[in-house]
């Protein structure tokens, strides 16, 4: 008779705990080398300094005029996605892939898309400038694009989640006892997913705080205009690596922070 040996229910075998225990190590450890080789003791001097001060005003100001934006057409956009299931297939996959792009893209791409869109001879940049004498890149409100650029499909997929999990038994009972579309979204729908939406904002906001390429490749590095804490963290290096490891840290507490707000709202179908 052959022998069966039981296996404990949820234990893994060896080389994959192995492997899986490699790859946490490499999500891990430059963060404890981060920790661990910063300058304590000199922090709270380099976190006062007029360059990171204005840096770090400018990063959370344009953070949350481009959440602000995001909300604005990520909650619609999120909708059209949660209601395109009746679509045909081509436009349907067509719309989300429009959306996914940003997250797989290299964020450089973006900033040098952005700059053939409405730099002074794009395809909208050159027609601003021509009939309002407007420039956008290079400016605040540059920084402000590229942010939502990067950070819009972390608000759509996360609001699109909370729509598509909401009971629609309340939206069709509203709309049953006369409620208009726009009624039954605004007093209706919007109250069901707030969740979803306080939480894809948060998200938004972090992403965006945190954007590098398409904004220091679409904006520049302007001190006090566009240069953002990424941008400077990544140009201290070259100069003053204490004061890029502190700018580092700022944004490594405000991620953290972040994620221990959240714990298990995070993006559909991720739970903690």
């Amino acid at each position: 008779m052959a022998r069966t040996t039981a296996h404990a229910p949820g234990r893994l075998a060896w080389p994959v705990a192995v492997l899986a225990i490699a790859g946490l190590a490499v999500l891990v450890l430059p963060i404890i080398a981060l920790i661990v080789r910063a300058p304590w003791a000199d922090l709270p001097e380099l976190l006062v300094r007029e360059s990171v001060i204005a840096a770090l005003v400018l990063s959370f100001g344009t953070a949350i005029m481009a959440t602000a934006v995001c909300l604005v057409l990520g909650v619609p956009l999120a909708a059209l996605l949660a209601r395109a299931t009746g679509w045909p297939t081509l436009p349907r996959r067509l719309l989300r892939a429009a959306v996914t792009v940003p997250l797989v893209l290299p964020p450089v791409v973006g900033g040098i898309a952005l700059l053939l869109l409405l730099g002074r001879r794009g395809l909208v940049g050159s027609a601003l400038e021509q009939w309002f004498g407007l420039t956008i890149p290079f400016t605040t409100g540059a920084v402000v694009i590229a942010q939502v650029f990067v950070s819009l499909p972390f608000l759509v997929f996360a609001v699109e989640g909370a729509l598509r999990s909401a009971d629609r038994r309340t939206e069709l009972a509203a709309a049953t006892l006369g409620a208009s579309r726009w009624q039954v979204f605004r007093h209706v729908t919007l109250p069901l997913v707030a969740p979803g939406v306080a939480a894809g904002a948060v998200l938004c906001f972090t992403r965006a705080l945190g954007e590098f390429g398409a904004t220091i490749t679409f904006a520049g590095s302007l001190p006090g205009v566009t240069r953002t804490l990424p941008i400077a963290s990544y140009l201290a290096m070259q100069t003053d690596p204490a004061e890029a490891v502190a700018l580092a840290l700022l944004l490594l507490a405000v991620s953290i922070g972040v994620l221990l707000g959240l714990r298990d709202r995070w993006l559909p179908g991720v739970r903690g």
